[in-house]
């Protein structure tokens, strides 16, 4: 009877650590573009937060991995479900030196899901 409870109890463990969760790499998708106002920013980095809800700050070392957008402002990112900040820094020549704008949003994703978000960002 023991060694039938161990068996279970390691099973169980096994299991528990191999779901990943907050992550890149997983089969969920969060993608969308990055604009200014109207204005779509190519080129723009995304910042990524694992395990966060809320604003973690401009300091862009404290944020776990990055993925760059394309001309278009498009950028797509492979993740496990959890929670995210999604933090984008571009350039607008539009606005006044040094050109930077940047913004965030928080992000909850589910296992094969994928998420359209727009990452509105200002000066």
């Amino acid at each position: 009877m023991k060694r039938y409870l161990v068996y279970i109890l390691l099973l169980t463990s096994i299991i528990f650590y191999s779901c990943k969760k907050n992550n890149v790499g997983g089969n969920a998708e969060i993608k969308g573009v990055i604009k200014h106002h109207a204005k779509i920013i190519g080129g723009a980095t995304v910042y990524i937060k694992f395990n966060a809800k809320e604003y973690p700050g401009s300091d862009v070392s404290v944020y776990d991995a990055t993925v760059n957008a394309d001309v278009n402002g498009n950028y797509s990112i492979k993740c496990y479900k959890g929670d995210y900040y999604l933090y984008a820094v571009g350039q607008d020549l539009d606005v006044p030196p040094p050109y930077q704008v940047k913004g965030g949003v928080p992000v909850n994703i589910r296992n094969r899901e994928v998420v359209e978000i727009e990452i509105p960002v200002t000066e």
